[in-house]
């Protein structure tokens, strides 16, 4: 999956967040007098206390809010340099930067503690500011030991810069004339082999060597980040780095981890059944010594360097031979340049009645590595200067895909050009599921009526057995990802609590991929491995549990949002394409920024304040009736 920008954005938190130890008063705010202030007039006269913290917790969100600026722009404007052009003195600059950052965030945070106990007298904004940036930041505050809060700044930083320069050479690899050095295979290169291969051995030397280039130069640095990372939670009276990020959706740490397994809870028998499809037609490709017909599939085979989606094995999977393909990647190669496809996704949230990007926007992105330097394709959206500098950066390829994930990449951007005339505090997601949500939901909208409106498609061909192969093909990307995208910060959240102990990462990692997934590792890994380590958002320090609630929330966006519009019919048909109606119904919520709690904010659009995956099975409806024909009499399960 694809995350917005690096720099973690503030997230928003409930005023009645979890308690912890550190929600005391300072000594000084105790012993300070209340002012007095007279009610009522003559002899009836009395006075009212007036606690002095309330102008004080004024003065110092105002002043925070300069503090921060100062600094997430700083940081973001070095982060962006180092991730477009990898080099020791970016990268440098980078942890300095960011080490400036989580200084003055742990300090903030430390201050914004004192005026806690005063919160429900002060301002409904002024006590949402304070709380979401005591509760999550979103950022990673220092340490109290200066030593440790600048190695906790180079760390993050050289972990990005060893995952983003990381390149395989085999003995195999030709020789590049003009350099005279052998022409090493990047991620690109090596995802391509796991992507369209289909000999094992092959697509097993490409996973491997991946995982044994990045993954292990990456635990000794992750190792040490988590002590340094719990060490700056701890600073600001939370338990461990993994119950800081769990704080920051407004409601207790305990409650939202059940809230996950909730709505894992509504989507896992839609999975099991997508599983139980994929492992026959796989047993059947490669027979019993390479894929059993039961237990977990070998991770590799799946089309995906992470086995996170598995969209690259639908030809295989096709429910029906012989209907019309709805791939738009012929034309796109034919007739679109990386701009020409940016724009058309500029046109769909045009269409419903937003702004054109900023002149800037297309001055200062990133849409192909820049020549002669080494960068992070992993594609990311950026408000740069928190004032619509807006950016998307990415190694652009002409496929279908790659026009999904614009379309996505252009939803962070729209949620920051919405919400960037508001308080920095407030300059974020409702939580950081919306962010990943907002353009994730008009993909859905990418139906072939669409594709075919904007001149991709030729035709289009309506009836039952193009309907489940289009689901199928979605349900790789959508369905086939929501385990992982619950486990990964699972991991993390053991790891940073200290229940699994740098031993034993890598296995705690398989079984737990084993345990929502079905997915084992296609060999033997030992203790020296981390695998974690081979997927960006750990180096990164990018929470993922945003990634599995975007993908229950864009339906349920996409539902309502079809419901405003006046759709009727089935809800895999409806595209909100040029729908003012429902855009203005989705900018409405997208202004609010974190100014309101996400229950507030997802009520907006929906008219619930509760996240709900029914859309998701009311949407692939049709699919899970003709997966469990499928599987009648098969074996499933792991």
């Amino acid at each position: 999956m694809r995350t917005y920008q690096l720099i973690p954005l503030l997230l928003a938190t409930a005023c009645g967040g979890p308690k912890t130890p550190a929600q005391k008063p300072d000594d000084t705010a105790k012993q300070q007098p209340p002012d007095l202030v007279a009610v009522g007039s003559g002899s009836g006269t009395t006075t009212t206390p007036v606690d002095p913290r309330i102008a004080q917790a004024s003065a110092f969100l105002k002043r925070a809010d300069g503090e921060l600026r100062r600094v997430m722009v700083a940081a973001s404007q070095a982060e962006w340099a180092n991730q477009t052009d990898i080099t020791d003195p970016h990268e440098a600059a980078a942890a300095a930067a960011n080490n400036e950052q989580n200084i003055a965030v742990a300090k903030l945070i430390k201050e914004a503690r004192t005026f806690e106990p005063i919160a429900s007298q002060l301002a409904p904004d002024e006590a949402r500011m304070l709380h979401v940036l005591i509760y999550n930041s979103g950022m990673t505050p220092a340490p109290d030991d200066p030593k440790q809060a600048e190695e906790l700044a180079k760390v993050n930083a050289s972990m990005v810069s060893i995952y983003g320069g990381a390149e395989v050479c085999g003995p195999k690899d030709p020789i590049d004339p003009k350099t005279k050095k052998k022409k090493c295979k990047d991620l690109d290169a090596l995802s391509e082999i796991v992507e369209k291969s289909r000999k094992p051995a092959e697509i097993l030397a490409a996973w491997t060597s991946w995982h044994d280039t990045v993954g292990r130069a990456e635990k000794e640095p992750f190792s040490r980040y988590v002590e340094l990372s719990n060490a700056g939670a701890r600073a600001i009276g939370f338990a461990d780095a993994g119950e800081m990020w769990k704080a920051g959706y407004d409601m207790p740490a305990d409650k939202f981890a059940a809230e996950t397994d909730r709505l894992w809870g509504q989507v896992k028998p839609l999975y099991q059944q997508l599983h139980c499809y994929t492992q026959r037609k796989l047993n059947a490709m490669y027979g019993d010594k390479v894929v059993a017909k039961t237990g977990p599939i070998p991770a590799h085979l799946l089309g995906n360097m992470w086995a996170q989606q598995w969209t690259w094995l639908y030809p295989e999977l096709e429910p029906y031979k012989g209907q019309p393909k709805i791939d738009v990647t012929p034309t796109l190669e034919k007739s679109y340049t990386d701009k020409k496809m940016v724009e058309m996704a500029e046109g769909f949230y045009t269409s419903l009645g937003m702004n054109p990007l900023p002149p800037t926007f297309w001055e200062r992105s990133m849409f192909q590595k820049p020549d002669g330097k080494k960068a992070v394709c992993h594609a990311s959206a950026w408000d740069v200067g928190f004032n619509n500098d807006l950016r998307i950066k990415m190694c652009i390829k002409k496929t279908q895909e790659d026009l999904v994930t614009i379309h996505h990449e252009l939803g962070h951007d729209y949620y920051y050009n919405n919400y960037f005339q508001l308080p920095i505090l407030f300059q974020s997601g409702a939580n950081d599921g919306f962010h990943e949500a907002i353009g994730d939901t008009v993909a859905l909208s990418m139906t072939p009526s669409y594709l075919k409106t904007r001149g991709l498609l030729d035709k289009v061909v309506a009836n039952d057995k193009q309907t489940i192969n289009q689901q199928m093909k979605i349900a790789l990307g959508k369905i086939a990802f929501l385990p992982f995208g619950l486990l990964v910060d699972r991991w993390r959240w053991d790891v940073f609590a200290g229940t699994v102990k740098p031993a034993d990462y890598n296995k705690h990692w398989w079984e737990l991929r084993e345990k929502y997934q079905g997915v084992k590792a296609p060999t033997e890994r030992g203790a020296a491995d981390f695998d974690p380590g081979a997927k960006y958002h750990i180096p990164a320090n990018t929470a993922y549990m945003r990634y599995f609630l975007a993908a229950v929330l864009q339906f349920q966006f996409h539902r309502s949002l079809c419901k405003i519009a006046g759709q009727t019919g089935p809800l895999h048909e409806c595209s909100i394409y040029q729908n003012k109606e429902a855009g203005a119904a989705y900018m409405k919520m997208l202004a609010l920024g974190a100014s309101k709690p996400w229950q507030e904010a997802l009520y907006q659009v929906t008219g619930q304040r509760e996240m709900d995956a029914s859309a998701i099975l009311e949407y692939f409806a049709p699919l899970q009736k003709w997966l469990e024909e499928q599987n009648k009499g098969q074996a499933c399960g792991w």
